[in-house]
């Protein structure tokens, strides 16, 4: 797919006014992060693996990770960067179609680009903070290393020669991207900090953290400017529109907090969700609109002078936001194990995993339309109650090492027989 034809579609197919409420709709799971390019050209990275280009609201799909996608990013108009679950950092352009640019040992969770420098830096939960040579790419990588937990975000100072970071182990550090070296403990808060929002003309940077905490910190002295921290954990997305000075928030009580950051007051505060966290937040160039996902597979754009006049995400276009309450313990568990991957209809949707529908019987590794890791092309398993009460009783780890099956038991024997019976009926009749 050829970018740079997207982005002129994009700008032909973009909303007449300014300030229109509008949804993306396509993925096949939770989008984790939104990207805004110059333009306006809109990117998304999901948990169904893929990367969305939309040309208006229409969706070019990029496949290449073989897990989830956490972070999107523009270089320019005609490229754009990922990095996901599988640990890799890709490239996507003209002549890029997923290209390697960089390997992690975990999952990547953050990019920043400075072109001033040449760089790509990835942050992963490796605790390492990865600086990729480009477009030039010669030259051998730098890792920075430092933190003693997970890396979650990165940006740049204007000349590249500096990089800001924040982890899991609750600090913010600044190092030099020439020699690799810390330069600065900006701030130790104590709990993990999420997300951070630069603004080198105000001298201030902005964090989000695990414990609700968004604060504002000089940048010479990491000394608090200002504490907008309400009674909402975890904060999960910042996004900063520099025309306006507006810093937005979204945590994961589904709230989108509006700072005007001009005045250090709060300008709006909005209910985005009706379940559920905001994972991302973008502006748009003018920062007319803030665009915003949850755990739902949608984008919502909302014009941030009237948010509350368009109404909040649904919360029923994924069925595993559904009240447990109304479902029977079988569908329960799927619901809570399996929905947000797969299906139980014909045809594997999107998701992060391939369809279950008439599972029982079937060979792993099998459905037409789904990537499969190495491990199950050629698997000898074959979907059984047997098979099934293993994989859930063992976990998907132990059961089969090397699946991209997340992580997880279903401990009670009773449940997994429940499951088992849904799955058969269900996957049969094509409810889901």
């Amino acid at each position: 797919m050829r970018l740079r034809a997207l982005a002129v579609m994009c700008l032909a197919a973009m909303p007449v006014h300014a300030q229109e409420f509008f949804t993306l709709k396509g993925h096949g799971g939770p989008v984790m992060d939104i990207a805004v390019s110059p333009s306006g050209q809109i990117a998304t990275g999901s948990f169904d693996n893929a990367v969305g280009l939309w040309a208006g609201t229409e969706p070019a799909w990029l496949d290449g990770h073989t897990a989830a996608v956490n972070a999107v990013m523009f270089w320019d108009e005609d490229t754009m960067i990922s990095g996901g679950d599988d640990y890799k950092v890709r490239l996507w352009s003209d002549d890029a179609d997923g290209d390697i640019l960089g390997d992690h040992q975990a999952k990547v969770m953050g990019l920043a680009a400075s072109q001033e420098a040449g760089l790509v830096a990835s942050a992963s939960w490796d605790a390492t903070i990865g600086l990729w040579p480009f477009p030039a790419r010669d030259a051998a990588p730098l890792f920075l290393r430092g933190h003693k937990l997970g890396v979650n975000d990165i940006t740049f100072a204007a000349d590249g020669r500096t990089l800001y970071s924040a982890s899991t182990d609750g600090t913010i550090r600044a190092w030099d991207t020439q020699t690799g070296t810390q330069t600065q403990l900006l701030a130790s808060h104590g709990f993990g900090v999420n997300q951070l929002v630069l603004n080198e003309a105000d001298g201030w940077l902005a964090y989000g953290a695990i414990d609700g905490g968004t604060r504002i910190i000089g940048l010479q002295t990491g000394e608090e400017i200002d504490d907008f921290t309400l009674d909402r954990r975890p904060i999960l997305a910042l996004a900063y529109d520099p025309q306006g000075r507006q810093l937005a928030v979204g945590d994961g009580d589904g709230y989108i907090m509006v700072i005007d950051t001009a005045e250090m007051r709060i300008s709006r505060d909005f209910k985005a969700t009706r379940n559920g966290p905001v994972w991302a937040l973008a502006f748009s160039p003018d920062g007319a609109n803030i665009h915003a996902s949850g755990i739902e597979s949608i984008v919502y754009s909302w014009p941030v002078d009237t948010m509350k006049e368009h109404g909040q995400m649904e919360g029923t276009e994924q069925s595993f936001l559904r009240d447990p309450e109304t479902m029977g313990n079988g569908e329960r568990q799927f619901k809570r194990k399996c929905s947000i991957c797969h299906t139980l209809t014909q045809g594997s949707a999107r998701r992060a995993g391939p369809s279950l529908h008439n599972l029982f019987g079937r060979r792993a590794g099998t459905v037409s339309d789904y990537t499969y890791s190495d491990t199950l092309l050629g698997s000898d398993i074959v979907w059984s109650d047997d098979t099934i009460d293993a994989l859930f009783a063992q976990g998907p780890d132990h059961y089969i090492p090397g699946t991209k099956m997340p992580m997880q038991r279903i401990a009670g024997q009773d449940d997994r027989a429940d499951l088992i019976n849904y799955l058969r009926q269900a996957g049969t009749s094509g409810e889901n």
